[in-house]
């Protein structure tokens, strides 16, 4: 495995001439959840805030309104598989540029990858798979959770290499169970190399999130670099 510096030198070598793309790339998910939020907040907020504004004797009698409903759950659920079928396209996308599969970035249809037919079942069950493992060892204690969540994070690319090989889906668990192996005495690699972008993650709260723009290529591509060099 290659040290921290030369997985960096990869995404940046990958990212170099192509910065433009990947920003434009990163932005898509980024507008897309913000299209998304402002269309749930005028469906579901803000009809709510009329009715109370409009009946402010029904609201502050009896028939008071919950809002801890267990929305929030769900809603989450659905968020987090909308972010891992947007960022598995995008990953795969810096993974066949580091191969050299292809030399250029389709900001638009790349950032969607994870949603074309022959993958989107395949990325959902391995997101829900994965969500399930991770929710039940959280259960024993926080770091028995972290510590599957790293185990698990290859997932995504390992379904991507045997579609592409075989051109067949594989097995959701199977996907799991290969990255557990391939993470195994690597898991505390990807927890330093996480670390290792803690500074910019700091810079780019700073600058009120738009930095995340250049620092989310920037740390996709080093996964994608990172498992790209595991020994498989």
């Amino acid at each position: 495995m290659k040290t921290r510096a030369e997985l960096k030198t990869e995404a940046k070598a990958v990212l170099r001439g192509r910065w433009k793309d990947s920003v434009l790339m990163s932005l898509v998910p980024t507008l897309i959840s913000i299209a998304i939020g402002l269309i749930l907040f005028i469906l579901l907020v803000l009809p709510v805030i009329l009715f109370v504004q409009n009946n402010p004797d029904i609201v502050s009698g009896t028939a008071s309104y919950d809002g801890n409903s267990g929305g929030g759950g769900g809603g989450g659920l659905v968020g987090g598989l909308l972010a891992a079928l947007f960022s598995a396209g995008i990953s795969w996308t810096y993974l066949d540029l580091l191969r050299g599969k292809r030399q250029e970035i389709r900001p638009f249809s790349d950032a969607f990858r994870g949603f074309s037919g022959p993958v989107i079942l395949g990325v959902i069950c391995v997101y829900l798979l994965m969500t399930i493992f991770i929710f039940l060892w959280s259960l024993l204690f926080i770091i028995p959770g972290i510590i599957k969540g790293y185990a698990y994070s290859q997932a995504y690319f390992v379904y991507y290499d045997t579609y592409e090989e075989t051109g067949e889906r594989s097995g959701f668990l199977e996907c799991i169970t290969r990255s557990r192996k391939l993470m195994k005495g690597y898991k505390g690699q990807l927890f330093l190399l996480d670390l290792s972008f803690l500074g910019w993650h700091i810079l780019a709260i700073l600058t009120a999130g738009i930095g995340y723009l250049w620092l989310t290529p920037y740390i996709t591509a080093t996964k994608a670099a990172f498992y790209e060099n595991l020994p498989k």
